[in-house]
C-alpha cells in the first residue's frame, strides 16, 4: 500500500454552511458527514472566493483569487494553460480522477456524452464530467438532444423525457420545487456518487490517488425523487432572515427539498466511506467534504447565491483523515486553500504562484490559525472578513459593514459607526 495518503473530495454545488446536522438545530439528519467531523476538523469560517460555480472552481483548481483565476463568470471557460493542483498531483504519479459537474469549461455547454472533454488537459488521468442541473435542460432544448453524459444515460434508460418534462418550457428560472419523476438510482447525485464509486473500486491499492465527486446538489431547482421527498412532509424550518416577499408555503418546501438533497449526499458520503474500509484504505485517506458556494435560502428576499451574505459566501468545510485532530475550528479558511493543502500532505511543490495557502498545520493542531482575512468578490463588488466585522466594497454604491458576532442575520450596517475598521479592512 502507498505511504502517501489518498484524498477523497467530496464537493457539493450550493450547500450553505448552517445547513448540516453537526452544524445546526435544523433538524438535519447527516450522520456520516457529521461523524467525519465528530473524528476530525470542522471548520465554522470557511468562505468561498467568489459565490458562483464557475469562478468557485476555478479558484479552486489554480489556487488563485478571484481577480486572477481568470474566471470571472460561469460565461467563461478555465484556460487550459493555467496550472491546476490536479495536474500537480498527476504529474507526481497521484491517480487523478473526478465525476459530476466540474464547471470548469461551463461557457461550452458539451461535456461529450461520455464525459471525457478536457479533462485530460485540466490534469486529470481520467474521469466523467457531467452536466448540472440546468445546464443539461438548456443545452437539450438548443440542441434537441443530450450534450452530456447525465442526459445520455437517461435516454438510454427511456427516462429521459420523464426528466426534462419537470422544467417549465416557457421558463429559464432554476426556482422551481418539484417531484422529480426518476427512480432513486437514476437521480443525478445518486448516479455521480456511483460513477465515482466505480472508479474508486478500480484503483490500484499500490499508488496514490486523488477522487473528487462534485455532486450536483443541493443546487436548485429543488427537485427530489418521491421517496427523497416523503421523509420531509409537516416537517418546518425556521423563517429566512429578513424575508418579507415570498410565499410561506413555498419557502417551507424549498427548504424541505433542499434538506432531502443534503440528506442525500450524505447517505452517498456512507456508500465511499463503506467502500474505503472493504478496500482497508480508510485510514490512509484524507477525507474533505465541502461546497463551491452557499446558497440565501430567501434570507434577505435572495435565493441562490452570487452576493457577499453569509448564505451565499460561507460554505461546510470538513475533514477527516490520518493525524487530523478532533476538533472545532474558527480559522479562517478559503475554498482553495484544500487544493494547496492537499499538495503539502503529497509533497508537492505544484503551484509556487498561488494565493492559496495549505491549513494541514491547523488540522495537524500545529497552529490555531490560518489567514487573517477572508477575501470573496463577484462583479462590482468584493468582501473582506475578519473572522467577525464583514466589510463589503461596491462600485459607485454605499460601503457596508457588518459585526457578524452581534448580527449574524447581517441586518445592520456598522459603517458609520466604525469608520477605522472600515479603513483597516479596507486596506487589506
Amino acid at each position: 500500500m502507498t505511504t502517501r495518503p489518498n484524498f477523497l473530495f467530496l464537493f457539493s454545488d450550493q450547500h450553505r454552511a448552517d445547513w448540516l446536522g453537526c452544524s445546526s438545530d435544523l433538524p438535519l439528519k447527516t450522520p456520516h458527514i457529521d461523524g467525519l467531523a465528530n473524528k476530525g476538523t470542522q471548520f465554522t469560517h470557511a468562505i468561498t472566493p467568489s459565490p458562483i460555480c464557475s469562478p468557485a472552481r476555478a479558484c479552486l483548481a489554480t489556487g488563485l483569487d478571484f481577480e486572477h483565476c481568470g474566471v470571472a463568470t460561469i460565461h467563461e471557460n478555465l484556460a487550459i494553460d493555467k496550472n491546476t493542483y490536479y495536474r500537480s498531483l498527476r504529474n507526481s504519479c497521484y491517480e487523478v480522477v473526478g465525476v459530476g459537474k466540474f464547471d470548469l469549461h461551463k461557457a461550452d455547454m458539451d461535456w461529450g456524452l461520455d464525459g471525457k472533454m478536457l479533462l485530460e488537459e485540466y490534469g486529470f488521468t481520467d474521469g466523467i464530467d457531467s452536466e448540472g442541473k440546468g445546464d443539461a435542460i438548456w443545452a437539450y432544448r438548443k440542441e434537441g438532444r443530450p450534450k452530456g453524459p447525465y442526459l445520455k444515460y437517461l435516454e438510454g434508460r427511456g427516462l429521459l423525457e420523464d426528466y426534462v418534462g419537470i422544467y417549465k418550457p416557457e421558463s429559464e428560472s432554476l426556482l422551481f420545487e418539484a417531484i422529480n419523476p426518476l427512480p432513486d438510482d437514476a437521480y443525478c447525485d445518486t448516479w455521480i456518487a456511483q460513477k465515482g464509486l466505480d472508479f474508486l473500486k478500480s484503483f490500484s491499492r499500490e499508488k496514490p490517488w486523488h477522487l473528487v465527486v462534485n455532486f450536483a446538489g443541493p443546487h436548485d431547482p429543488y427537485d427530489v425523487t418521491e421517496s427523497m421527498r416523503q421523509r420531509w412532509e409537516g416537517v418546518n424550518f425556521p423563517s429566512p432572515v429578513a424575508n418579507n416577499s415570498d410565499d410561506p408555503e413555498i419557502i417551507q418546501l424549498r427548504q424541505q427539498n433542499y434538506a432531502a438533497m443534503i440528506e442525500n449526499i450524505d447517505s452517498q458520503v456512507g456508500r465511499y466511506i463503506e467502500l474505503l474500509v472493504e478496500r482497508g484504505e480508510l485510514e490512509n485517506t484524507i477525507i474533505v467534504y465541502s461546497s463551491d458556494h452557499g446558497e440565501m435560502l430567501g434570507d434577505h428576499n435572495r435565493w441562490q447565491k452570487s452576493v457577499w451574505y453569509q448564505g451565499s459566501v460561507g460554505v461546510p468545510l470538513v475533514v477527516s483523515g490520518p493525524g487530523v485532530q478532533c476538533q472545532v475550528s474558527n480559522a479562517l479558511v478559503s475554498v482553495h486553500d484544500i487544493g494547496a493543502s492537499f499538495l503539502d500532505y503529497a509533497g508537492v511543490d505544484g503551484l509556487q504562484e498561488a494565493d492559496a495557502a495549505s491549513f494541514r498545520n491547523v488540522l495537524q493542531g500545529e497552529a490555531k490559525h490560518h489567514r487573517r482575512v477572508l477575501k470573496s468578490a463577484l462583479g462590482d463588488w468584493r468582501m473582506v472578513f475578519d473572522g467577525r466585522f464583514k466589510l463589503v466594497l461596491r462600485e459607485g454604491e454605499e460601503t457596508l459593514l457588518y459585526d457578524l458576532k452581534e448580527d449574524p442575520g447581517e441586518i445592520e450596517i456598522l459603517s458609520e459607526k466604525f469608520p477605522c475598521k472600515v479603513r483597516q479592512l479596507s486596506d487589506l
